[in-house]
């Protein structure tokens, strides 16, 4: 048992001590902090090209305007001179002019582009709230016959907003789940893969085979593995944490967040649930297979080739989930969902929307789970046959020797 844990060790701390792993953990981060600083920068160079000037001669008009408008007006411009030249400077996107001639409201707007639909209709519902106390002032109506004209129409709306959100949620968490899923497990069969084949045919395999058994070495690469998962998964999940709270207290995401919290919650709940369990598994299962994938090459040149099977595996999983993402009731989906190495991407698929009842998530996962102690057992027994075999032969002579090996 010392010796499993030796290997395991050392394949841990060699994993994590690798660029690329640090590479990879660090990827989302960078991604998240340039996309929050670009976002940022954005906002300050562009710090008031959006907003527009008010000018007029009347204050009392110019005032008005900006006490219902002030997200969209720069008050500190009240000249068309300063107006101007900040407009070529791409601090101001334009100037509204105002004025009141005869009893009618009239504004003239200039910019470099035309006004957006939403001040647009928010200048227009001001010039038209305007006109009617002007021409209710100038029409000296008694307070009954100014209440009767000032009757509105009702509208109203009963929306279900949870089921849209809903959708959209699972919309989103299938495609997160999928995607990440795959580039784990890209990521960690091909350095499976690539570790155990470099180590073909070397003299150091006849040496540790000979102090401790093929089994224990096998199963200790895989522990190892799984650790260096394990790893990056906890450094996601608080790293994710700290995102997350960030994205909540900061001024730049802030509004974002809010407005959408529900739908971020729905999707987290989706991810942070036994959805991470398959994740987990999965990420072994293929694993596994990478290692024998690796044993199988003829020599250890051969390394970078080690993978494509597993690969291959993979993404056909991964593009077979795409046409049953809104079939679920298709025999076909509820068959992959207890199938080892497509279970992964099919079970969180029928969990993420609704579609899987518990005593059905726990018989895939206990096929997924007995499918790895099979597997990995079955493997390490004939681990030392496939590595010690140095001939450049084809595929399934290769195989039958690694068998033939433990009888």
């Amino acid at each position: 048992m010392n010796k499993l844990w030796i290997v395991t060790m050392e394949t841990f701390l060699r994993q994590i001590k690798s660029w690329s792993f640090v590479l990879l953990i660090l990827g989302p981060f960078l991604m998240f902090g340039i996309s929050i600083g670009a976002g940022y920068m954005g906002a300050q160079s562009n710090q008031g090209a959006d907003k527009i000037a008010v000018i007029s001669t009347q204050p009392q008009l110019r005032n008005s305007f900006i006490k219902s408008n002030k997200d969209d007006v720069n008050k500190s411009v009240t000249d068309k001179k300063t107006a101007t030249k900040k407009m070529n400077h791409n601090k101001l996107a334009g100037y509204l002019e105002l004025e009141i001639v005869s009893g009618k409201v009239s504004a003239h707007y200039t910019g470099t582009t035309s006004l957006g639909t939403g001040t647009k209709s928010r200048i227009n519902n001001y010039l038209m709230q305007t006109q009617q106390q002007l021409n209710l002032a100038n029409a000296k109506l008694t307070t009954g016959q100014i209440k009767t004209l000032q009757q509105q129409p009702v509208l109203k709306e009963s929306i279900k907003k949870s089921a849209g959100t809903a959708n959209i949620a699972k919309q989103l968490s299938f495609w997160i789940t999928v995607v990440m899923v795959y580039i784990i497990l890209i990521t960690y069969t091909t350095i499976t893969a690539q570790e155990i084949a470099s180590e073909k045919g070397t003299k150091i395999m006849e040496i540790i085979f000979s102090s401790t058994t093929a089994v224990k070495y096998f199963l200790g690469k895989i522990f190892g593995v799984m650790l260096v998962i394990l790893t990056q998964v906890l450094i996601y999940l608080l790293g994710g944490w700290g995102a997350y709270v960030f994205a909540q207290n900061s001024s730049l995401t802030k509004p974002f967040m809010h407005e959408y919290q529900s739908l971020i919650t729905s999707v987290l709940k989706n991810l942070l649930s036994v959805n991470l369990i398959y994740l987990l598994l999965g990420v072994v299962i293929y694993t596994i297979l990478a290692a024998f994938s690796g044993a199988l090459v003829a020599k250890a040149e051969d390394a970078s080739k080690a993978a494509q099977p597993v690969i291959m595996l993979n993404l056909a999983a991964f593009f077979i989930t795409f046409p049953f993402q809104n079939n679920l009731d298709s025999m076909v989906v509820k068959v992959l969902s207890y199938i080892p190495f497509f279970s992964t991407y099919f079970m969180p698929l029928r969990i993420i929307n609704n579609d899987a009842s518990t005593l059905e998530i726990v018989l895939s996962i206990v096929i997924l789970a007995l499918s790895i102690v099979l597997l990995a057992g079955y493997i390490g027994k004939i681990y030392q046959g496939l590595m010690l075999q140095t001939d450049d032969s084809s595929f399934w002579k290769r195989f039958k020797r690694g068998v033939s090996y433990t009888k």
